[in-house]
């Protein structure tokens, strides 16, 4: 969740006014860090992941699951023994040896895991990555009453419907003053409470999040959502869903803890120096929409099947902070930019790098960026596709600033860069080593949605380890597509079995003379290859032919790249359809869209026995794979 600075953070009235002076000084800061390390070689192949649980309060006697504010208790007990031992780190100089280090996330329920140091470069180095999960699922465990249990699950199907929380509040919270979502949802750090109302603030109203419904045999036509109150007053904002921000025929929600409260699996990796950074951003942000679609696991919202498969919409919407001015609902007048997107989506631009496979024709979305920013970093030696990328970010205001963090030394802070860096969250994101760490130049891979099982998580963090390490191995590799064209495929990644029904815009092997280098294919050729295209898995194995690699170590990695086969090729199923299915299975299902709490508890708990092993699912994990 980005920058997590502790202080007193600023209403929008007083924020708004510093919005420049945090810019100004971001970008004196990004200056500052580009001088010192644009020069960094030899960085080791260093990565890790993030992978983010729901706690649930289990009541069995009346069959219901809710998510359970005792999420941010568990929290900290985890964080006591890290906190002890990296103080003891710091004064004796010795490494610390930590299993997992666990961070806050936007909801209370929500626990963040990683693991407690990076792996390493080598091969084997992959094969250690499921028991790492593992061991955080167990370690969180340890911690649980007898009647709770975590999910990595993208979306939590009740969130915002009926009795969904541990304990009970009313929806009537003054951050996010949601029809639906008490403020108690969210984490108790400052930041998150002041992101939600600070982006409510600087729109000028309440998000507006609409998921189409998935329309069942019996689900009315038009879906008119009776579950909304329509005729609340409590505050001004409560007008605006039966003034037309409710559409018929979808899921509404309106607060950015329908978003910020999904879970997400995402994969940071350091390249050994800024211009192979530059590679990977460009080249794995051309296959996020298809990874995605593989990893779709969200097709439930607010107690109602969607006819959508992933969560990345409904993201987008709950932070996009834009004005009526900056959507292009009404003419610039008071800001300075119409922006197309919300800052959370796919990004706008191609950095390029030495590699000489860029061409400017890729970046064919019209920029919108500061040009004063981008003068003044071209005026100090960035080159104009970085300079674009940068002043691009800064056309976005800081969405919290803590009044203790206002003054700093520019030579050695990055707050203000990472306060905006870290609010534009895109499919892939581009970071800077911090100021004086042994840290280097790092690609974050985003758009992946968090699996249900250490298997599957580790399968999917291993594909993209191992398809980055061809990248950077075999230079000639080119993925490049149209900017406007990931666009599309994100949006076509979002839809109800995309993985199946979609093609999405992908770059041919090898066009024949006069065709198109771009072609659509489904996800089956892109992953497995076809005519048109090598395909994602032939390039790992390349890459894996072409290195030594010991047999036991391959017979494991094998399993992950035939488990990415087979969701590809349709022989695995994804956990939206798994979910998908059970419901309409379930005999408590009226085929009205209606996801009751009867059939949610025994979802949630069908989920937790796949996750620990007791209830075998190879139509989701694959033949002969085991939790």
């Amino acid at each position: 969740m980005g920058l997590l600075s502790l202080g007193t953070p600023l209403p929008w009235e007083q924020a708004k006014e510093l919005a420049h002076e945090v810019r100004q000084h971001g970008i004196e800061q990004f200056l500052h860090i580009w001088r010192n390390t644009k020069n960094r070689q030899k960085d080791r192949l260093l990565w890790g992941d993030e992978i983010e649980y729901m706690l649930i309060s289990l009541d069995r006697k009346n069959r219901r699951a809710r998510l359970s504010q005792r999420g941010h208790e568990l929290l900290s007990t985890l964080q006591i023994e890290e906190n002890e031992m990296l103080n003891k780190a710091n004064q004796t100089g010795e490494k610390p040896d930590l299993e997992a280090l666990w961070r806050p996330e936007f909801g209370r329920y929500m626990i963040e895991g990683t693991p407690g140091h990076p792996y390493n470069s080598s091969v084997f180095d992959l094969t250690t990555v499921e028991a790492n999960m593992k061991r955080r699922r167990e370690i969180v465990a340890s911690l649980m009453q007898e009647d709770e249990m975590i999910l990595s699950i993208g979306s939590y199907p009740q969130l915002g419907s009926g009795d969904f929380l541990e304990p009970p509040h009313k929806a009537n919270g003054q951050f996010s003053r949601s029809l639906f979502l008490p403020d108690e949802v969210i984490n108790p750090h400052p930041r998150f409470h002041t992101l939600a109302g600070n982006i409510r603030e600087r729109r000028g109203s309440k998000v507006r999040i609409n998921m189409p419904v998935f329309h069942d045999l019996n689900t009315p036509r038009p879906f008119i959502d009776p579950s909304i109150p329509y005729d609340r007053s409590l505050f001004p904002g409560d007008k605006e869903a039966k003034e037309g921000a409710a559409l018929p025929d979808h899921i509404y929600m309106d607060a950015m803890g329908f978003g910020m409260g999904c879970c997400c699996l995402q994969i940071t990796l350091q390249a050994p120096n800024v211009d192979l950074a530059r590679r990977l951003y460009d080249q794995l942000a051309t296959v996020g929409a298809v990874m995605m679609s593989l990893s779709a696991s969200s097709p439930i919202f607010r107690g109602y099947l969607a006819d959508v498969d992933c969560r990345w919409n409904v993201i987008a919407a709950a932070v996009d902070d834009r004005t009526a001015e900056e959507r292009g609902e009404r003419p610039l007048a008071k800001d300075r930019f119409a922006i197309p997107k919300s800052r959370y989506g796919t990004i706008d631009t191609f950095l390029g790098s030495d590699d000489g496979l860029f061409k400017p024709e890729y970046n064919d979305l019209k920029l919108v960026y500061d040009h004063e920013i981008y003068r003044h970093l071209v005026n100090n030696d960035i080159d104009e596709l970085l300079a674009k990328h940068v002043a691009h970010l800064f056309i976005r205001d800081p969405l919290v600033i803590f009044e203790e963090l206002l003054d700093q030394d520019d030579s050695v802070s990055a707050d203000h860069f990472e306060n905006i860096q870290s609010t534009n969250w895109q499919n892939v994101r581009f970071k800077p080593p911090p100021p004086n760490s042994p840290i280097g130049w790092r690609v974050e891979f985003r758009p992946l949605e968090v699996q249900l099982t250490e298997f599957e998580n580790a399968a999917f963090s291993v594909f993209t380890v191992l398809l980055a390490r061809a990248l950077l191995a075999f230079p000639d590799i080119n993925f490049y597509i149209p900017v406007t064209k990931m666009d599309i495929n994100m949006q076509r990644a979002h839809n109800r079995d995309a993985v199946f029904n979609e093609r999405f815009y992908f770059r041919r092997s090898s066009p024949a003379d006069g065709e198109d280098t771009v072609a659509e294919l489904t996800a089956n050729e892109i992953i497995n290859g076809s005519a048109e295209f090598i395909g994602l898995v032939p390039i790992v194995q390349m890459y894996l032919d072409s290195i030594s690699v010991e047999e036991n170590v391959r017979r494991q990695i094998e399993r992950y790249i035939l488990f990415v086969r087979g969701r590809a090729n349709g022989s695995i199923m994804t956990a939206a359809a798994w979910i998908r299915i059970f419901v309409r299975n379930h005999p408590a299902y009226k085929f009205d869209s209606v996801v009751s709490s009867e059939i949610n508890y025994d979802l949630a708990v069908a989920l937790d026995d796949i996750a620990n092993g007791r209830r075998p699912a190879p139509e989701l994990l694959g033949a002969g794979n085991t939790v």
